[in-house]
């Protein structure tokens, strides 16, 4: 997803080398891991919406690029920790942190990267936005919990689904909207409603993440395919298939679900395609995409909003 616009990639340049900086350490072991997540790269996505948004209320200052840092710290925070609960051995095609470094040294450093994100967001000297990332990242931390408690459950319904893809993705990236323009100076109203762009673009953004575990490009992707079904992961794909395949067919998705194996994950995908599940999940993201493209209606035209808009229909219609 290449920036176009002069002034945002000056921004995220300055963005990039502020997460570098702030990343340094006397402790050897986390510049390492820290030097290791940076040359991983990775799209930046959040960090992203947070400078376009700015840019679209007006201008972004030094704030905005500490806040876009903050952003991406608190996402790969979660990451690290993510991958040791979830056992993952492969990210943005190499070793995963865990993998590499071991399960104790992720979860410390990932713990290091999100005091450092709170550390700069004191710096930032918003109040509002301080507690807005607060709680957003008290509500990240139940959806990962929540996450794991559906681990495993073959009964997990489409709405429940959504609780945790929107507590565990979406939050994010609707305060990286709401903080940016907090920092801009926009009316509460507006702060809001562009919330509401960057967490039903979220939404839309996981959704398809779920989907393209079933159907991406392992080398464009970066992670093995079937990762999530290897996970006890009932992702919307295999909801819809519960709900939609003949009995023998849904016997095989219930088992592997239950017992966290993806080796029938050809016979699985086989079964999902075979019940649109796959293009089922797609309208769902094509749903979400659209509302959030309608909460920025309310926004000035400008090269910036249209470069949001294009973030959102890259969301929906990317192969990694």
């Amino acid at each position: 997803m290449p920036v176009h616009n002069e002034t945002i990639s000056a921004a995220f340049e300055d963005v990039n080398a502020l997460i570098v900086e702030q990343l340094r350490s006397d402790v050897a072991l986390v510049e390492d891991i820290g030097q290791y997540i940076v040359e991983a790269g990775g799209k930046r996505l959040r960090p992203r919406l947070a400078l376009l948004t700015a840019a679209a209320l007006g201008s972004i200052d030094e704030r905005h690029k500490k806040f876009a840092a903050i952003i991406e710290f608190l996402h790969t925070a979660t990451l690290l920790h993510d991958d040791v609960v979830d056992v993952s051995s492969l990210r943005r095609g190499r070793p995963t942190a865990n993998a590499a470094f071991g399960n104790a040294s992720s979860v410390l450093v990932g713990d290091f990267i999100y005091s450092r994100a709170f550390q700069l967001l004191v710096s930032v000297g918003n109040l509002d936005v301080l507690q807005d990332i607060a709680d957003v990242t008290n509500r990240i931390a139940e959806g990962e919990v929540l996450q794991l408690v559906r681990s495993g459950d073959a009964n997990t319904t489409e709405q429940q689904y959504e609780e945790v893809i929107r507590a565990k993705t979406a939050v994010l990236f609707g305060a990286a909207c709401f903080g940016a323009a907090a920092l801009s100076g926009a009316p509460r109203v507006q702060c809001e409603q562009l919330r509401e762009f960057g967490l039903n673009l979220g939404i839309a953004f996981q959704i398809i993440d779920d989907v393209l575990d079933y159907e991406g490009d392992p080398k464009t992707m970066g992670k093995n395919l079937g990762d999530d079904l290897a996970e006890g992961k009932p992702t919307l794909p295999l909801i819809h298939a519960l709900q939609h395949a003949a009995p023998a067919d849904a016997a095989i998705i219930r088992r592997a679900i239950t017992s966290k194996d993806s080796s029938e994950l050809e016979s699985i995908v086989r079964i999902i395609r075979e019940c649109g599940s796959l293009d089922y999940a797609r309208d769902q993201a094509s749903r979400y995409k659209n509302k959030a493209d309608t909460a920025l209606a309310q926004l000035d035209d400008s090269q910036h909003k249209s470069e949001l808009l294009g973030l959102s229909e890259k969301a929906i219609a990317r192969a990694a």
